[in-house]
């Protein structure tokens, strides 16, 4: 039994929220409220549309950006965990071993190995914070339009 077409612009609101927030905390409530469902009902509808449920989903969001930092940056793994919205690195390394094969520092260990250089994690935490504060990472250059007008005035 598929999904009704009315409700799949609401669920790819969801999975939408899910791919932009994952490091946040996001609750089965907030996001069936994205997709104007009650919970059950969003819950049901996502797992037949998607194969998996919100949670499922979300977890293997976060998983796949830590193998990004992990493989990308010196970070260590903690920081990885907490980057990617985990509070305890327990529970980040199971459902890491469980979805990759390998616990994140095997993971880590391997692509330091054969991988291309590391980006410094300082970079990446700041432009991690950067982009939670709103700001820029590069400061935006007046138009000439506008500095014309503000030297004859």
């Amino acid at each position: 039994m598929s999904v009704p077409e009315d409700l799949l612009v609401g669920l790819r609101r969801a999975r939408d929220r899910i791919d932009r927030y994952y490091a946040e905390p996001l609750d089965l409530d907030a996001l069936a409220a994205t997709a104007g469902l009650s919970k059950y009902h969003f819950l049901r509808c996502f797992a037949r549309t998607y194969g998996r449920t919100p949670h499922a989903y979300l977890t293997e969001r976060r998983v796949e950006r830590a193998q990004d930092l992990l493989r990308a940056t010196n970070l260590t793994v903690t920081e990885v965990c907490w980057l990617v919205g985990y509070s305890g690195l327990g529970s980040f390394s199971t459902r890491f071993r469980r979805l990759v094969g390998a616990s994140p520092s095997e993971y880590q260990a391997r692509w330091a190995r054969t991988g291309p250089p590391h980006v410094p994690g300082c970079f990446v935490l700041m432009h991690g914070l950067r982009d939670r504060a709103g700001g820029s990472a590069i400061p935006e250059k007046p138009s000439a339009e506008r500095t014309r007008g503000e030297s004859s005035a």
